[in-house]
């Protein structure tokens, strides 16, 4: 096997200085032959000049030699003329040592100052110069590699150092510059961050040569879970990095528990989507529970959900009331046990609740389930339900309003409720002897979002009522359909209070709606894509293709498995969200009522002049200076039904023109409708019957009501 290019451009002035002294002119060509090889072969420009200088030298030594030994002149001044061409080789040695196109493979104890003569070579050759090549543009000129250290090892190679510029100047070299000087990856150059160091000294580490990555476990291959963690869990770029787990439960690969723990570092916030696809699972087959100390977090694998049974309602309806503390009971956790919710804080007032779901979520039985708990646990209860005949348990309620106008008023009684209790309570001192009050908000985006004809008047009484309403024993349940901030009305305040006044219960929604990321982010609860979540469990859906159709029960009911209805996450105030299940409601709430009559607001000023303080508007025609206090609203609602605010009328679609059989017309045609119905109806629905504007109903309803002539139970109508 012949030389190798480093070896021929190393030994060559060599063999040039010996044949010189043996040829005599014919080293000429030599010289040239070797300059033509090195060209060749690609050898950098200054091995080039070098080399050719080197067989110059060696060339001329030559001649001189041949003549003088042809004259007859003593051999001992033609073997001197050999110096001058061993210097040659000498030098060309030493320029060549610091360009050679690759780092050794292994250096010996003596060989590291080579080493770091090579390292400090390529540096000022690419990097802070002085360059050996003309026209070579330098990263950084002047910006020198100071106190050079090597680190070796049979496996590594790596060397540190602090990139040094004269006093005023800042280091401009970048990792990917260093990188490729030393063709290497850019994640082997480490590189200090200058806010916290000099701006003309930035330390620097560079490995030549990591250690070799340990063995990845095979795909496919049967593995442990603890070795499954540390090859995907717990990796840099891992939803855990730095864990170890230790399992406290193993029943299979799919179906097992343990502790990941994170010496003496805190593990914070886990990304479950990113934890399911370190694991290769679904996102539900997955739960996490904070445990006692920061630095460990409990893992839960499932191959069949712990919650797919769920709990019946009917089976635990005594403790749906409160306790001693506030909570009630929600739900079940994957651990199994009880997921509680604070409706109120004893001795400070009421509480907050968050609700998120999409259709099918089961987020209408969370808040029947809310409701009986509220009846159970002495509190009295004004719905606004802006979409009518949506809640079961609304005979429930202290004031139901159903449908989307009867919603608004709603939400103007509870705010004059607050107002009163302010007035009255300058101090509250708890407990005080009103009953506490919820004002349940369902599907509030049909009234907080931009497109809403209440959407200014509902967003500011919204936030008045989560900022100062929890003191005065009145707190805030909102349902929506998605986390997104147009269903609050873009109000940061609205979602922000709600949290901090409570808990959040976070159910499926509609495929990308449901990220609690970006914008939508909720502390505690990163990570989470509520679009994840199913409709029905894994394997579900084979099991149905597969059941035998004849002779179908068409009266069962639904079994808890066959859906993932009420499945979710809880979150409380200052934990992480865990994953629980709402108790699953196979009766009426109002079954469950033992016939007791929903629980009353306290006999006060608001409450006497509900029926006027729900038709007044509350803001002005632009939808801004809403009314500040009890005296003001109920000097506004005393001159009258008010006309509807003008966003409303420019909202509302073109509906039938006020009845020409005049005012007085419209009123026999609800005694009539109300005595042929069995039931009691809502203001939009008699308007709906009528094929009348429900804002020609109301003032007229309410003026049957002075004459006694109908009669209003929680904004229900019907006929004595």
């Amino acid at each position: 096997m012949g030389p190798t290019r480093a070896q021929f451009v190393q030994y060559a002035p060599a063999a040039l200085a010996v044949t010189s002294l043996v040829a005599g002119p014919w080293s000429a060509l030599v010289a040239g032959a070797a300059g033509a090889g090195a060209w060749a072969i690609s050898v950098s420009a200054p091995a080039l000049r070098s080399l050719i200088a080197c067989g110059i030298t060696a060339t001329g030594s030559g001649i001189a030699a041949h003549q003088i030994l042809a004259s007859g002149m003593d051999p001992l001044f033609a073997l001197g003329l050999a110096v001058p061409a061993g210097a040659a080789a000498l030098a060309h040695h030493r320029n060549t040592a610091g360009a050679l196109p690759g780092l050794p493979a292994t250096t010996t104890a003596a060989g590291q100052t080579s080493q770091a003569q090579l390292i400090t070579a390529w540096w000022t050759e690419f990097i802070s110069g002085p360059t050996q090549t003309e026209g070579r543009k330098l990263i950084q000129d002047g910006a020198v590699l100071a106190q050079l250290a090597i680190d070796l090892g049979d496996d590594h190679l790596s060397f540190t150092g602090i990139i040094t510029l004269p006093q005023g100047q800042q280091v401009r070299v970048k990792a990917a510059d260093v990188a490729s000087v030393y063709k290497i990856p850019v994640s082997h150059v480490e590189m200090g961050d200058p806010k916290h160091f000099a701006p003309n000294a930035l330390p620097i580490t560079v490995h030549l040569r990591k250690p070799t990555a340990p063995p990845q476990i095979v795909g496919g291959a049967p593995t442990t879970p603890e070795e499954v963690w540390a090859a995907h869990v717990a990796i840099a770029d891992g939803a855990m990095p730095g864990t170890t787990l230790t399992l406290t439960r193993y029943d299979g690969p799919l179906d097992w528990e343990g502790i990941a723990t994170r010496e003496r570092k805190a593990i914070g916030a886990v990304n479950i989507q990113d934890l399911a696809g370190n694991l290769n699972l679904e996102t539900i087959q997955v739960a996490l529970a904070p445990a006692d100390k920061p630095s460990q977090m409990g893992v839960r694998v499932m191959k069949e959900h712990a919650l797919m049974h769920g709990t019946m309602l009917s089976t635990v309806a005594d403790e749906l009331a409160m306790d001693a503390r506030g909570y009630v009971r929600l739900g079940t956790y994957i651990d199994a046990t009880a997921a509680l919710v604070p409706l109120a804080q004893p001795g400070s007032g009421a509480r907050h609740l968050y609700l998120v779901g999409g259709s099918r979520s089961g987020k209408s039985g969370v808040l029947e389930q809310i409701l009986l708990s509220a009846h159970k646990s002495g509190i009295a209860v004004i719905l606004a339900s802006p979409q009518a005949g949506t809640i079961a348990g609304a005979g429930l309620t202290a004031y139901c309003g159903d449908g989307l106008d009867e919603a608004m008023g709603a939400l103007r009684l509870a705010y004059a409720l607050m107002l009163d209790r302010e007035a009255r309570y300058r101090s509250p001192a708890f407990p005080f002897t009103d009953p506490l009050v919820l004002i349940v908000i369902d599907e509030a985006h049909m009234l907080l979002s931009a497109s809403s004809p209440y959407h200014l008047e509902a967003k500011a009484i919204v936030e008045q009522l989560t900022r100062r309403s929890l003191k005065r024993g009145v707190g805030v349940v909102l349902a929506t359909q998605t986390p997104l901030a147009e269903d609050l009305g873009n109000s940061t305040v609205i979602r922000s209070q709600l949290l901090i006044g409570g808990g959040a219960v976070f159910l499926r929604c509609a495929r990308g709606q449901g990220s609690l990321v970006g914008a939508n982010a909720v502390q505690g609860a990163e990570g989470i894509d509520l679009s994840m979540i199913p409709d029905s469990w894994p394997g579900q859906a084979l099991k149905v293709a597969d059941r035998d159709m004849s002779g179908l029960d068409t009266k069962a009911s639904a079994n808890p498995e066959d859906g993932t209805f009420g499945l979710g996450y809880l979150l409380t105030p200052g934990s992480q969200a865990v994953q629980f299940r709402s108790l699953h409601l196979d009766v009426p709430p109002s079954s469950l009522a033992a016939g007791l009559p929903p629980v009353a607001v306290e006999d006060c000023e608001a409450w006497r002049n509900r029926d006027a303080i729900t038709q007044t508007p509350m803001v002005d025609q632009r939808g801004k200076n809403l009314v500040g206090s009890l005296t003001d609203l109920l000097t506004k609602a005393q001159q009258g039904p008010s006309a509807v605010p003008q966003q409303r009328a420019q909202a509302s679609p073109t509906g039938p023109a006020e009845s020409t059989d005049g005012q007085e017309l419209i009123k026999p045609r609800i005694l009539e409708l109300l005595q042929q119905e069995s039931i009691p109806l809502t203001a939009e629905t008699i308007a709906r019957k009528l094929g009348l504007p429900a804002r020609n109903i109301r003032p007229r309803l309410s003026e049957l009501k002075k004459r006694d002539e109908v009669i209003n139970e929680n904004g229900l109508w019907k006929a004595p």
